[in-house]
Formats: C-alpha cells, structure tokens, sequence
C-alpha cells in the first residue's frame, strides 16, 4: 500500500511515521509536513535511506499540491495541525487555517483520488470537560478553546464527506500525550526541560485542572490497531486511565528531578482552562488494544530521553522563543 502521514515531522507524526516506515517494509509511506516550528526533520534522521520511506515537504492547505500528492495513495493519516492551546487563544484565525481548512482540503484531495481509507486523528478536547465520568464516542462536542473548536469543525467537515460522497473515514481521539521529541511548550516536555535548565516550572492558577495522559508508543500501536482492525464510519477514543492535576504532575517531576517544591511559579491561568478530560476505551480494547506503557515508566523514559539529548531541545528553545533562553542553561 501507499500511506501518506501528515504533519510527520511533529511529535506524535514522527514517532508514528517510525514505527510505521519499520514495521511494514512492505509499504510506502509518503511523509508529509509543512515544517513550522514544531516540524524537525531530525525527528526522521534515522529514517533516511529506508527504501519505503518519502518526505515531502508542503501544506495541507494547498489542494492543487494535495490533488497532485494524493494520486495513488491508499491510506491517509492526518495528525498535522496547530494544537498548543496557549497559542490558539492568541492565534486563533491560524488554528481554524490549518485544522479545519487545511482538514478540509485534504479531504477534497483524497475524495478526489478515492482514497481507500481516511484515519482522522482529532482529541478529547472537542468533547469539552467532564468532572465526574468518561465521555463515549457518542457524547455530543462542546469544545472550549479556538484550538478544540478548530478541530471539532474538522471533525463536521469529516463526517460530512463520509456523508456525502462515502469517503470511508476514521475519527480518532486521543488523550495528552507525552513521550520522546515532543516539542518543549506542552506541559511535560516544558516542566522537564525547565527543570534541566535550573528554571522554575510556570503552573498555570493553583494547578487542580486534571488530564489524562498516554505515552506515544502506546498511542502508535493504538493507531496501528485502529489501520488494521478499525471500522470505516466509526470514532474511537484512545487513551488510558492514568488522571493526574497539573500541581501533582509538578511535583512528580520535582521529586523524580531531585527538586524541590520552590521550583514551581504559579502564572494566571487560561481565560478558560477545562477542568478534567476522561475517555472511556472501551471501544479500543474490543480491537485488542491495551496500553503497555505505565504513566511512571513512561515519565521516567520521557525524562532520560531529554536529560540525553539537550542538543535537540535547547536548539529549539533558542531558536523559536527567546534567544536568550538556551544561554541560561548550566
């Protein structure tokens, strides 16, 4: 088969594209990423040279380019997109850019070619927050950011062509996840290397807003599971049970950095900041799926990961944030 992946230069997209590209030799992929600020090419470093592996470099909001790509393609999985949800409140208009429109284009793109099968991959934010609970595939949406609207209006748009002109789609949602060459502003990729430069940890009010997390590998075998077992038409949520409030995740890491609770500095919190997300993974076990990978073991190898390679992470703090960022460090 010929798989396209999107946005795989990013976290989640490289980590995925790897474990794809190494166990199926048998199929092509084409890896596709507009490379912006999160995109990294040394993310695929070790993929180079692998005869059944592509990068192209383009945007998802570029159909005649898309239209072109697509011709012969199989199977599309789209993770690009804009997701920090800081950045959505004060750039709003690029998170509808690319998570719905660019959605939108690639989806037209595939109609076009018929693609054989269209694996969107969303989040649980578009459910909006659940305090007691966990949502089902079929609870309604009620997002609360730009950036979880932006990808809940994706998710219209999906259901819209599979609809209308039987594209035959997946939708995926996912909880937080945490794990190897992540992008230092998400809350664990932040604290830690903050906490390898000596710096204090911004928590944003009194830190009690829980989340859920899953290690990538785990969320890579989920999306391997969904490609082979899944059914075209339907939503699967991806996750575990691991809920931890952002204070208690500071002050794990604290104690696993060998820190002490000085280190946190309180910050304003979001205009609007979701109490808690939970998925019920129900539907995802019935595939065979179950996570592998313990939130503390997998925090504990998200850990050794950046304490090993202050290379990556230092050069893209200094080179996207503030220049003088990366010289603060010991």
């Amino acid at each position: 088969m010929n798989i396209l992946i999107t946005g795989a230069a990013g976290f989640i997209g490289s980590n995925f594209a790897r474990y794809m590209v190494n166990k199926y030799p048998e199929h092509k992929f084409i890896i596709f990423d507009k490379l912006t600020y999160a995109g990294n090419l040394e993310n695929l470093k070790d993929l180079e040279g692998k005869s059944n592996y592509y990068f192209v470099k383009g945007d998802v909001c570029d159909l005649n380019f898309l239209t072109h790509l697509l011709k012969g393609i199989d199977v599309v999985f789209h993770l690009a997109a804009e997701s920090h949800v800081d950045n959505s409140i004060g750039n709003s208009i690029e998170f509808t850019k690319t998570n719905t429109y660019g959605t939108h284009v690639l989806l037209e793109a595939a109609h076009l070619n018929k693609v054989k099968k269209f694996i969107h991959v969303s989040t649980d934010e578009v459910y909006g927050d659940i305090i007691d609970g966990q949502f089902k595939e079929s609870d309604k949406l009620s997002p609360n950011n730009p950036y979880s609207a932006s990808k809940a209006a994706a998710e219209m748009i999906v259901w819209g062509y599979y609809r209308t002109y039987n594209l035959p789609v997946i939708v995926i949602r996912g909880n937080n996840v945490y794990g190897y060459n992540q992008y230092p502003e998400k809350i664990v990729s932040k604290f830690i290397c903050h906490l390898l430069m000596d710096k204090k940890i911004p928590v944003h009010g009194e830190g009690k807003n829980i989340r859920t997390y899953i290690f990538t590998d785990d969320v890579c075998r989920a999306l391997d599971t969904i490609f082979n077992k899944g059914s075209i038409g339907e939503t699967y949520n991806i996750g575990t049970h691991d809920e931890i409030s952002n204070i208690d995740l500071a002050k794990l890491l604290l104690k696993k950095m060998n820190k002490d609770e000085s280190y946190i500095q309180h910050i304003p919190d979001r205009p609007f900041n979701d109490i808690r997300y939970s998925l019920d993974l129900t539907k995802i076990k019935g595939l065979g799926w179950n996570q592998e990978v313990s939130f503390e073991e997998g925090i504990t190898k998200t850990i050794e990961w950046y304490s090993r390679n202050p290379s990556w992470w230092l050069k893209l703090i200094e080179r996207n944030s503030n220049p003088n960022y990366a010289k603060q460090a010991s």
